[in-house]
């Protein structure tokens, strides 16, 4: 069983894409090394939006036993200490006939997108959300940076987004912009700060979350600024890693 912290009443939560990653990138020695360091001196949690297989693929297999805390979905899914202490589905949330319904319109409106070209799993049903991808989730590393070169010039997944909310307005969604190709649509309350749930107030004196989408419709936004947490913005790996550095080493 690993050594408690030196400040175990703190605790910094990270986000995984353009956080602890490049975008759907591996780990890299050095992030894995200093996070090692890291948790020697605070307590560290993941929170990340993808799905636990996704985060393995990126931080590694032993992701739930490497880290005290793991949130994957935004925190739907929730480990503590490599045991599962809560989970939820969006399906019995919103109910099959409105999953159905949400699945059509999103196929119909992709089909009317003009993108020069599309790949596979335009929608990707995880137990708490809907994950949207306009050019499709299995393109290649480059077609993703070519489409995301698209995205900012044409705002097509801000769009896709707002059309979203009028056509949708009755299911109370939230509809979060992440990372490069896609986006995430969940019920209200159901983005980053419910992982905050899991962490109660009476053990932890300071909560920080590191983040890159941290933006008002990025993923990260809503942790970032909620009350119970001290939010930073990061712009890459490296700088998560000399943020924290300063902070806590």
């Amino acid at each position: 069983m690993a050594s408690a912290p030196e400040k175990p009443r703190i605790i910094a939560l990270f986000d995984v894409d353009g956080t602890l990653t490049i975008p759907r990138g591996e780990v890299t020695p050095a992030m894995l090394e200093f996070m090692t360091s890291l948790k020697s001196k605070v307590t560290v949690g993941i929170v990340g939006g993808s799905d636990l297989v996704k985060q393995k693929e990126q931080l590694g297999n032993d992701v739930l036993e490497r880290y005290p805390w793991n949130f994957s979905q935004n925190g739907l899914v929730a480990y503590k200490n490599g045991s599962l202490v809560g989970e939820a589905t969006i399906a019995k949330e919103l109910g099959e006939a409105n999953v159905t319904r949400l699945v059509n319109w999103t196929m119909k409106y992709l089909s009317n997108v003009d993108l020069p070209i599309k790949r596979g799993t335009f929608i990707e049903f995880r137990s708490g959300m809907f994950n949207i991808s306009p050019i499709g989730r299995n393109c290649s590393r480059e077609e993703r940076n070519d489409y995301e070169k698209i995205d900012l010039e044409r705002g097509i997944r801000s769009k896709m987004v707002e059309a979203m909310k009028e056509q949708f307005k009755d299911l109370n969604l939230t509809f979060s912009i992440g990372g490069q190709i896609s986006f995430d649509v969940f019920p209200e309350g159901w983005d980053k700060t419910y992982s905050l749930r899991f962490l109660k107030e009476d053990d932890f004196d300071e909560i920080h979350f590191f983040g890159d989408k941290t933006f008002v419709g990025g993923n990260d936004n809503e942790i970032f600024e909620h009350s119970r947490t001290i939010g930073h913005t990061v712009t890459s790996p490296d700088d998560t890693m000399e943020q924290c550095k300063k902070l806590f080493m």
